[in-house]
């Protein structure tokens, strides 16, 4: 379809996307201190920056709990960036050290491991 709109060919390693999202999935999934940091700052960021395009604060509380809402979904997409930045990395490093079909094996391993690292802390730090 993408071929038929474009008059030239995109060339898409699938296998690499693959690997690097499986590498970004794993990362996002450890690394859950780093996450909720980046998710809070960046909130509060986006809280401040939408503060001061409002003259009055009567305009401002107006609105104030669907742009807050608005700004904390956009943080947490907005988080994701980081991750799939590392996942790449990742991907890639694995992929130059141990070979090509190392990439989405090692990612898949990845995954695994920390869902069931996530699983674990959160069952133990969430007594109810």
């Amino acid at each position: 379809m993408l071929r038929d709109l474009l008059p030239f060919v995109i060339p898409v390693d699938t296998v690499f996307l693959a690997g690097a999202a499986l590498w970004s999935l794993a990362l996002y999934l450890s690394l859950t201190t780093l996450r909720h940091w980046i998710e809070h700052q960046l909130t509060r960021w986006f809280n401040f920056a939408d503060r001061s395009l409002y003259m009055s604060a009567k305009d401002f509380e107006a609105s104030r709990p669907a742009r807050e809402s608005f700004n904390s979904l956009s943080a947490v997409l907005m988080t994701l960036i980081p991750f799939l930045v590392g996942g790449v990395a990742c991907h890639w490093l694995v992929e130059l050290s141990l070979g090509q079909s190392w990439g989405v094996s090692g990612g898949i391993l990845a995954c695994v491991g920390c869902g069931i690292y996530e699983l674990g802390r959160r069952s133990t730090s969430d007594p109810s």
